[in-house]
């Protein structure tokens, strides 16, 4: 939605149902029919960005971090019809000021967004190495 005002906060609660609804309008290939699943990560996250058009939660950024060396930026979504505005951008930017410059931001990407994130300012790294999840 065009001309629309976002309002960004670091400090407001997001239930699993809102981000459920996120992630799926966002495109974003998570465990959405596991509810139990999506509020444990939702709760156990120590750092959630997010924005919001009134009471429409339209974006997030879900991180685990110390604050003081590593923060993993490990869920970033846009609503479908609010992408295009700067709203990953801006999530981005509002979790790296909460974790300093002390502290790397580190996120995986899927394959389709492997252009966007140099533009908003992340540099790709060739030395990560996981262990990927079996469920």
């Amino acid at each position: 939605m065009k001309n629309s005002t976002i309002t960004y906060y670091t400090d407001k609660t997001v239930d699993a149902h809102q981000i459920i609804e996120l992630f799926d309008n966002a495109g974003l290939k998570r465990p959405t029919r596991d509810e139990q699943r999506i509020k444990l990560m939702v709760e156990r996250g120590n750092l959630m960005v997010t924005a919001w058009d009134g009471d429409l939660l339209v974006g997030a950024a879900r991180s685990l971090t110390d604050f003081v060396w590593c923060c993993y930026l490990s869920d970033l979504a846009v609503r479908e019809d609010y992408k295009k505005q700067g709203i990953g951008k801006k999530l981005i930017e509002l979790t790296r000021k909460a974790v300093t410059e002390q502290s790397v931001l580190l996120l995986l990407s899927v394959s389709t967004a492997l252009e966007y994130y140099p533009k908003v300012g992340l540099e790709k790294a060739d030395n990560a190495f996981y262990i990927h999840r079996t469920i």
